[in-house]
């Protein structure tokens, strides 16, 4: 049984990898900016009132979990806002890399003592962040903050590998979530392939970008 920490628990994604944790019988810490009734109804540990995007918030969350072993660490919380050429809200924009790209690096800094030999952390990134994969262009505030997690995500396998921490990014599809006006697969499926990921995860494929599927994206 592990203890497995979550940020953004308390919908989506987030909330599919809570349960999914949890019906397998490991230790949850679900962390969120506002509780779910659907959250709680799994009858995890709530830390709600985080905000990953805003430093004094997640140094409470670090005191709240003093002394405390986590296993497993997903950086899941993570913002959209639509945007186009022309009319790009720069505030907008600052917004998005403080959440999507700060707040998994403040997380994981902030919760290194938690961590140990043989922890994983996990970033939950977007393919849309993949500079040879775009394809499209559009949604700057977004595709930029996720290349830029994809470099938080490998300087932390620099960082965290002589401790014998593992490290992933990964895209977990286009999910059927608010952030993407219910498009795409089921969360629960992703959550599935997320965790099976992650459980792959060991020094030797630390760093590794992957789709919940199971394969290597480029950068």
């Amino acid at each position: 049984m592990s203890t497995v920490l979550i940020t953004g628990a308390n919908r989506g994604i987030g909330l599919e990898l809570a349960r999914a944790y949890k019906n397998r019988g490991d230790d949850v810490i679900a962390v969120c900016r506002s509780g779910s009734d659907g959250l709680r109804s799994l009858g995890v540990e709530v830390i709600d009132g985080v905000d990953v995007g805003n430093g004094d918030s997640v140094h409470e969350l670090k005191e709240a979990l003093s002394g405390r072993s986590i296993d497993v660490l997903i950086n899941n919380a993570g913002i959209l806002r639509r945007d186009k050429f022309g009319e790009i809200d720069y505030d907008t924009m600052i917004e998005q890399f403080q959440v999507n790209t700060l707040g998994p690096l403040r997380v994981t800094e902030a919760l290194r003592d938690n961590l140990s030999d043989g922890s994983k952390v996990a970033i939950i990134t977007s393919r849309v962040g993949s500079i040879e994969d775009n394809g499209s262009g559009g949604i700057w505030g977004y595709r930029t903050s996720k290349t830029a997690a994809n470099m938080v995500g490998t300087n932390l396998k620099h960082e965290l590998k002589p401790l014998g921490i593992a490290v992933a990014l990964l895209h977990p599809g286009l999910v059927a979530t608010e952030m993407t006006g219910g498009s795409g697969i089921d969360a629960e499926v992703s959550a599935a392939g997320l965790l099976q990921r992650i459980d792959e995860l060991n020094l030797d494929n630390s760093g590794t970008f992957w789709h919940a599927e199971g394969y290597e994206l480029p950068w």
